[in-house]
C-alpha cells in the first residue's frame, strides 16, 4: 500500500466567509489527502462585499515556516497556491516553490486576483505580470476568464459565445509555458457553465458544463480548484478532475441556492465532503 499523499495549501486564511484556506484543508482531508497549510494572511472575512475586516500579513513568516519544514526533508506530492497579496508574496512564493518543490511535486497555480474583467481591491495595475511570472513555474493553472484575460494582456468580453476558449487555452499554454491549462466559468453551451481544460502534452482540450445557477458566489472558485488539486494528487486526469470538480461545486451552489445564503458566505460545501471520495473514486 502506498503511503498518503500530503499537499501543501498556500492560502490566506480568512476566519470568516468559506474561501482559501477555510475550503482548501476540508476539501483535501476529506479527499484523504494530508493538507499542509502556509498562510500568507490572516483575515476576519474576505474582501468580497465586506468593510471593516482586520487584516494581518504574514509575509514576514513565510520563508522561516518553509526553511522550518526544508529542515525536515518533508516531501510533497503537490504544492498550490492561491490568492496572494501583494508582489512581495509572489517573490516569496517563488522562493517556497525552489526550495520544497521536488522533482516529482505537482505545482498548481490558482492566480485568484480578479473577475467580472477587473482586478480586485487592493491589486495594483502590473499585478498580472507578477502572476504570469509565478504560473510560468506551474504545472497546471486554474485562471478563470478575467484572469486568463489579464495574464495574456487581452480586453475582457462579457459575451461567453464570443470568446474563442480553444484559442485562449492554447495561449496560455504557450506563453506562460504552462503544460495543462484548465480554465474556469466558461459556457459552450446555452444554460450551462464549466470549465475547458488543455493538455499541452497530447494536445487534447475537453469542455465540461453544468447547470448555471443564479449569483456570484464568493469562495467557489477555491472549491472547484481544491477538488481539482484532489482528483489529480488521486490519479485523475486533467478532464476526469476538471468534471468532478464541476459537479461538486455545482452541487454546493444549488444548496447554498437554495437555502439563499448570502453569497458573500461562500457555497455550502459542507454537504458534500462525505460524498467526495466517492466521486473521485467513480471517476477513476
Amino acid at each position: 500500500m502506498s503511503g498518503q499523499q500530503r499537499v501543501l495549501a498556500i492560502h490566506d486564511i480568512s476566519g470568516f466567509g468559506r474561501c482559501s484556506l477555510t475550503v482548501a484543508l476540508p476539501v483535501l482531508s476529506a479527499a484523504g489527502i494530508e493538507c499542509t497549510v502556509l498562510p500568507t494572511a490572516v483575515l476576519s472575512t474576505h474582501t468580497g462585499g465586506f468593510t471593516g475586516y482586520t487584516f494581518r500579513d504574514l509575509s514576514a513568516d513565510i520563508l522561516p515556516i518553509a526553511d522550518h519544514w526544508k529542515s525536515l526533508d518533508l516531501h510533497f506530492d503537490a504544492i498550490y497556491t492561491g490568492y496572494l497579496g501583494s508582489f512581495e508574496q509572489i517573490a516569496l512564493i517563488e522562493a517556497v516553490l525552489e526550495e520544497l518543490a521536488g522533482p516529482d511535486t505537482l505545482i498548481v497555480v490558482d492566480p485568484v486576483m480578479g473577475d467580472k474583467g477587473k482586478l480586485y481591491a487592493g491589486f495594483p495595475h502590473d499585478f498580472p505580470s507578477g502572476m504570469a511570472n509565478l504560473c510560468r513555474r506551474a504545472d497546471v493553472i486554474v485562471p478563470n476568464l478575467t484572469e486568463a484575460a489579464l495574464m495574456l494582456n487581452r480586453p475582457w468580453t462579457e459575451d461567453l459565445a464570443a470568446i474563442d476558449v480553444d484559442n485562449l487555452l492554447h495561449d496560455l499554454s504557450e506563453q506562460l509555458a504552462v503544460a495543462r491549462v484548465v480554465l474556469t466559468g466558461v459556457s459552450q453551451a446555452s444554460g450551462q457553465l464549466g470549465a475547458s481544460t488543455y493538455d499541452a502534452a497530447t494536445d487534447a482540450a475537453s469542455w465540461y458544463g453544468s447547470e448555471r445557477i443564479g449569483g456570484m458566489y464568493h469562495g467557489t472558485g477555491d472549491v472547484f480548484s481544491s477538488v481539482l488539486v484532489a482528483g489529480l494528487v488521486t490519479g485523475l486526469s486533467l478532464a476526469a478532475a476538471s468534471r468532478v470538480a464541476v459537479d461538486f461545486t455545482v452541487r454546493a451552489l444549488r444548496r447554498s441556492f437554495d437555502n439563499r445564503t448570502d453569497p458573500r458566505f461562500g457555497v455550502a460545501f459542507e454537504y458534500f465532503l462525505a460524498d467526495l471520495p466517492t466521486l473521485l473514486k467513480s471517476a477513476q
